[in-house]
């Protein structure tokens, strides 16, 4: 009985486990782009942030400038995401049969999880900058 179990639920498996891992894969690419566009910023400001650090602000201070910016970017991107799953389950409820038109559970599971990731990404740059030399900051024209 339970071969004929598994050979009935094996297809089902072997797509719930694709999916899965390309979710796992969507998530990663997501930290990583969030933590090159992050380390492409902290780039571009590395002059201000030295003179941040020379004129008096602590590391610290610089640590949450950096981690402000980037998880200010991801709220936008999780609330436009939030909207645009609103409006396509919207779409799908006429098209699916016992599909509710959102599941919060789901949506704040998943803006949880992007915003745990997001933090990780932004922590990085965001260390980076805070340990930068203002002397050598200033000098990079």
């Amino acid at each position: 009985m339970d071969d004929i179990a598994q050979e009935a639920t094996g297809d089902q498996r072997r797509r719930m486990a694709l999916l899965s891992l390309f979710a796992g894969l969507a998530v990663g690419l997501a930290a990583l782009g969030l933590y090159g566009l992050l380390s492409y910023l902290v780039g571009q400001r590395q002059r201000e942030i030295g003179v941040r650090l020379a004129l008096g602000a602590t590391p610290g201070e610089i640590l949450g400038l950096v981690v402000r910016g980037g998880m200010t970017l991801t709220l936008v991107g999780v609330a436009l995401g939030i909207a645009g799953s609103l409006l396509a389950g919207r779409l799908i409820l006429n098209l699916l049969y016992g599909v509710r038109s959102w599941e919060p559970d789901i949506l704040a599971v998943s803006a949880t999880v992007l915003l745990a990731v997001a933090m990780l990404g932004c922590y990085f740059p965001a260390r980076r900058a805070s340990q930068v030399d203002p002397m050598e900051a200033l000098r990079i024209e």
